[in-house]
């Protein structure tokens, strides 16, 4: 047994620990030997969220030691430790290699947080995800998708359509591909990196594109801008850290987009002048993507029949409109991570279209007070056309940074009024699955599960007899 097969095994054993005892034992000893590597040894706090997990695994592939925590098990943190990547499920900061030579951190994780805190004590070099991934990422030629909607599944398009085209290009995208094996991250052979680039607190910032494709930027994250200025601001800085010959796909339908590009000082493509490609995954917004994806292709010389051929197998990704099966009762089911009005709107247009002259049920889990409150009415007006709403809970991801919360009661009334349409109060997941099961849904419903939280749990319980 080669010597990183041997490592490989030291740190699967030693999650198999954690497992039982939630700790390193005798973290230095395990680590001792392990001091004659020439890799480094990464540490990732947050390692169970769909992009750090991706950046760790793709760290591991290139032979560093790499281990990290999350606050729960999942089917990530599962596939992490199938690769060998050894995950505690306690971050109390015990978890931390004392001979680690970088921590990275996800945006969940604060700086007052005991890993966090630990990693300062051991002097540990800290970066986020975004600050790690932009050092990865720096000496390729990167393709950045950037946007309000759409980035994951635009991202999975052109990754799609460069590997279709044996451009073995290397990604990281935010959600989990079939293309990808189910998983959310590839290492390409060439210098092509195809990266979903996120604009929560400017985050995008820290990479270097050399192309950047630009879904939209309706306006988002309000609890970090100040306004939809400050917002728009932030992608025409980023479009100024492209090189002075990077250039912009985007739709010049889209006067914002268009606006920031030109204010960017960067050469535009026009992915509007390409025709709505054909896709085996339902939606005129999933079409708009598909768009700035055959202008990348054209850009990197892919021919048009080519690329055009390679989209019409993109039959969608993990949550994104994702047809989960059908439960016993005859009901298909739908699990999708919009969380935006606009989102929301394109998925739910998309749902009808496909599935004409059946009734559509949303359970819909609003991510974060500040995001609802601060768009409020647009979320009131966007399940027009849907049979029936429940809403289990808000989702408080970011409870410390919310400065509001929404009464639950009048957003269900709003909602009712402003949509038309018949809204039930869930009251948790729990309940929200027995009204589901038992009083709900009829045979031939569509139940589309909607929403960036654990709303997707759902989904999963729901195929269960």
């Amino acid at each position: 047994m080669g010597i990183r097969a041997q490592e490989a095994l030291i740190l699967l054993v030693s999650y198999l620990c954690l497992s039982s005892t939630g700790t390193f034992e005798n973290s230095s000893l395990l680590y001792s030997s392990l001091t004659t590597n020439p890799y480094m040894k990464i540490f990732c706090s947050g390692i169970g969220g769909i992009g750090l997990s991706a950046y760790a695994a793709f760290q591991a592939s290139q032979g560093h030691i790499v281990s990290g925590s999350d606050r729960a098990d999942s089917a990530v943190v599962q596939d992490l430790c199938s690769q060998g990547i050894a995950v505690s499920l306690l971050q109390d900061g015990t978890a931390i290699p004392f001979d680690a030579e970088l921590f990275v951190y996800s945006e969940a994780v604060l700086d007052t947080s005991p890993e966090r805190v630990r990693a300062k004590e051991l002097k540990i070099p800290q970066q986020s995800y975004f600050q790690a991934l932009g050092e990865l990422s720096k000496t390729y030629r990167v393709i950045a998708v950037c946007g309000t909607h759409g980035k994951s599944s635009t991202t999975a398009m052109a990754a799609r359509v460069l590997m279709e085209s044996h451009l073995d290009p290397n990604v990281i995208v935010g959600t989990k591909l079939r293309e990808l094996s189910g998983r959310n991250w590839k290492k390409g052979g060439s210098e092509l990196f195809v990266l979903e680039a996120c604009e929560y607190r400017r985050s995008f910032h820290f990479l270097s594109p050399k192309i950047i494709l630009l879904t939209n930027a309706d306006g988002d994250h309000f609890d970090y801008y100040q306004s939809q200025d400050d917002y728009e601001q932030a992608f025409v800085d980023f479009i100024q850290r492209l090189p002075s010959d990077g250039l912009v796909i985007a739709h010049g339908s889209d006067p914002v987009s268009v606006s920031i590009v030109k204010r960017g000082g960067r050469s535009m493509i026009d992915a509007d002048a390409f025709s709505l490609p054909s896709l085996a995954t339902p939606g005129v917004h999933m079409q708009q993507n598909g768009r700035l994806v055959l202008a990348l292709a054209k850009e990197l010389g892919i021919a048009d029949a080519h690329a055009l051929s390679a989209l019409a197998g993109y039959s969608g990704s993990w949550r994104r409109t994702e047809v989960k099966g059908t439960t016993a009762m005859g009901a298909t089911v739908i699990d999708d991570y919009g969380h935006h009005p606009t989102e929301i709107r394109a998925t739910i247009a998309a749902i009808l279209g496909k599935y004409s002259g059946r009734r559509l049920v949303v359970a819909f889990q609003p991510h974060t007070h500040d995001r609802t409150l601060r768009l409020y009415n647009d979320f009131t007006r966007s399940f027009r056309g849907v049979g029936l709403v429940i809403i289990p809970n808000i989702c408080d991801a970011r409870r410390d940074r919310d400065s509001g919360t929404v009464d639950l009661p009048a957003f269900i009334a709003d909602i009712a009024r402003e949509s038309a349409v018949e809204v039930r109060d869930g009251h948790s997941l729990k309940e929200t699955e027995d009204l589901l099961r038992n009083e709900i849904l009829k045979n031939g419903d569509v139940l589309l599960t909607l929403g960036a939280g654990d709303i997707t749990e759902l989904a999963g319980k729901m195929m269960k007899d």
